[in-house]
């Protein structure tokens, strides 16, 4: 999982939001794990699942990675300074996405991740 973020990363804009949806385990972490390191970031990427929110720095983009798993409004997600971070430039990537989707800009784009019966993983583009 972690070579497709990194294969997704020439495709990453500034002010860019990215929107993962998929079960326990998909690899959401993972490929944010290789969008982050093929920006150009050295830093440890870990799921944002208590923290909420991870900002890492130092590559060609600030990533912003954010989890609405443990949320239970979209009031609660406005108030970690959402639309602060949408405009700060940088890419945000979500993980959960699909709890609060009236959140998220129009023009994001959706990514569902999926363990196939193979236990390989699957990236769809969603519409």
């Amino acid at each position: 999982m972690t070579d497709l973020g990194r294969a997704a990363a020439s495709g990453a804009t500034r002010g860019g939001v990215i929107a993962l949806v998929g079960g326990l385990g998909a690899g959401k972490t993972h490929w944010t794990k290789g969008m982050v390191a093929a920006l150009g970031c050295h830093a440890e990427v870990t799921s944002p699942t208590f923290s909420l929110v991870h900002e890492y720095r130092g590559g060609c983009l600030t990533v912003f990675h954010f989890d609405f798993y443990r949320l239970e409004s979209a009031a609660e997600v406005i108030a970690l300074g959402w639309d602060e971070y949408l405009d700060a430039g940088g890419l945000t990537i979500v993980e959960w996405a699909d709890k609060f989707p009236e959140v998220l800009p129009q023009d994001a784009i959706w990514l569902r991740l999926s363990v196939e019966p193979d236990a390989s993983r699957l990236v769809t583009r969603l519409a």
